[in-house]
């Protein structure tokens, strides 16, 4: 059976209008000590709430190629070259892990779960070449992801994790502030994500702890440190920069997934 991967068409249009409509910003140089935090959302000011807080709301998407492959890789068939977003280059997996990886590296035009469906998880929905919005209330962000139409909530309320947590999809979300940085907990997780269309994965033991930071109003610097006692031999950590869409009008598309069993469909050709 052939199970192949269906998006609307406007999403396409959007990918391909991504490189022009997000357009490069520069880290803003500090204020003067002492000087009031800038608010608004021109170049170099960090837009915020009411109470102070950075504002991340807005639709976000990175022009990082990393859901090819998060490690650095030349050109294949079905992935363009790219540098990596892994710090140090390499995931620093356990023997049998690795090994696992490399099947799944070998069944990734099948396998991908994404292929499937399925929710992208934590953090790949982040650096996946599709926007996302963030509405930001002062207990809660809520990200919506355009692939999939899938909902993350990170709280900021000040509450800990559940004492007797499900395992999910996009795991369990509790942030707090480190000055204008908000870090992110993120456990309880299932192993039914991968994290990139190289077949690199996690088991349901990945502990996530993220870090979002504005550079400026339109630039925000992502990174993410994975642990995963039963694949990793040690935490790693990754990083990828999101560029706010700033076209008139700009908004998420309806653009639902859904498999279509082509051997049955349509019959191969003699």
């Amino acid at each position: 059976m052939t199970t192949k991967l269906h998006r609307a068409l406007p999403a396409l249009i959007a990918g391909l209008a991504l490189a022009a409509a997000l357009l490069p910003a520069t880290v803003p140089a500090a204020s003067p000590a002492g000087a009031p935090a800038a608010r608004g959302t021109s170049a170099g000011a960090i837009p915020r709430l009411p109470n102070g807080r950075p504002d991340f709301s807005g639709i976000w998407q990175t022009t990082s190629n990393a859901d090819f492959d998060l490690e650095p890789h030349g050109p294949r068939k079905d992935a363009p070259p790219g540098p990596g977003i892994v710090e140090g280059g390499a995931i620093p997996y356990l023997p049998k892990a690795l090994a696992q990886k490399q099947k799944n590296f070998e069944a990734r035009n099948s396998d991908d779960p994404r292929l499937k469906c399925f929710t992208l998880g934590v953090p790949r929905g982040i650096y996946y070449p599709e926007p996302f919005q963030i509405l930001q209330r002062p207990q809660d962000l809520t990200v919506l992801f355009q692939f999939g139409q899938s909902v993350r909530t990170i709280h900021t309320n000040g509450s800990g994790h559940p004492d007797n947590p499900n395992d999910w999809w996009l795991g369990d979300s509790r942030a707090r502030w480190d000055g204008d940085t908000l870090v992110v907990d993120v456990k309880h997780f299932n192993d039914e994500t991968w994290l990139d269309r190289a077949g690199n994965f996690h088991s349901d033991q990945l502990h996530v702890v993220e870090r979002w930071r504005l550079l400026d109003a339109n630039t925000l610097d992502y990174r993410a440190t994975l642990e995963d006692p039963q694949v990793y031999a040690r935490p790693w950590t990754l990083g990828v920069i999101l560029h706010r869409h700033r076209e008139k009008d700009f908004q998420l598309v309806e653009n639902y997934c859904f498999t279509l069993d082509y051997d049955s469909v349509y019959p191969p050709r003699p």
